[in-house]
């Protein structure tokens, strides 16, 4: 299905990649429970790894990461009384191709409205696969200060690494083929689901 039949739908956010065509072999992999369940289990280790959430701030990857980490926040927020801080990290000028396709590639809309020095930054992002936008999110983080510690968390691994990057906390870890597609909805218009599309 083309992304220009939904743009008011991606305008507003609403979907973290293009809907899945229909037509091709789909499976829902994770329903609204699962990814519930594994929000939950990211939440707890997160906590358990930290020592609470003092100096604690979650960072979403602007599209996927950024639901994702708010809805973490919100479980940690049911243990502890209240949640950590809340950012976002915007990687679209901090691609591989970045330096030769615009002139200050170092300027990004990131929203951290918070000093992120000596802090434990939890990056959180939807789907795990090449590393390559970790990487460019790092990047990005180092721009506004240096973190005690960063941590990776992800709903799914689905391996295919080209770069030595590991989630810290993971959902669900999948063996896809290079040629399947993973697309994520949490808090779109629908329920929540992971679908992996197969046979592009």
């Amino acid at each position: 299905m083309e992304a220009s039949r939904w743009p008011r739908l991606e305008a507003h956010g609403l979907f973290t990649h293009t809907p899945p065509d229909v037509a091709r072999t789909q499976k829902v992999v994770l329903d609204a429970d699962a990814i519930q369940r594994s929000i939950r289990r990211i939440a707890v280790a997160i906590l358990e790894a930290t020592s609470g959430i003092e100096d604690l701030t979650l960072i979403g990857i602007r599209r996927g990461g950024v639901g994702l980490s708010k809805r973490i926040a919100e479980e940690i927020a049911n243990v502890e009384g209240r949640p950590p801080p809340v950012g976002t990290v915007d990687i679209s000028l901090y691609r591989d191709d970045a330096a030769t396709a615009l002139p200050n590639p170092k300027i990004g809309p990131s929203d951290i409205p918070f000093d992120v020095s000596g802090r434990h930054v939890v990056l959180v992002d939807d789907v795990l696969h090449t590393g390559r936008t970790v990487r460019a999110a790092i990047e990005c983080l180092q721009d506004h200060g240096r973190p005690a510690r960063v941590w990776l968390a992800a709903l799914c691994d689905r391996g295919g690494r080209e770069l030595p990057i590991a989630p810290d906390f993971v959902g669900r870890i999948l063996d896809l083929e290079p040629g399947g597609r993973l697309d994520v909805w949490v808090d779109a218009a629908g329920p929540d689901r992971v679908v992996l599309t197969e046979g592009e």
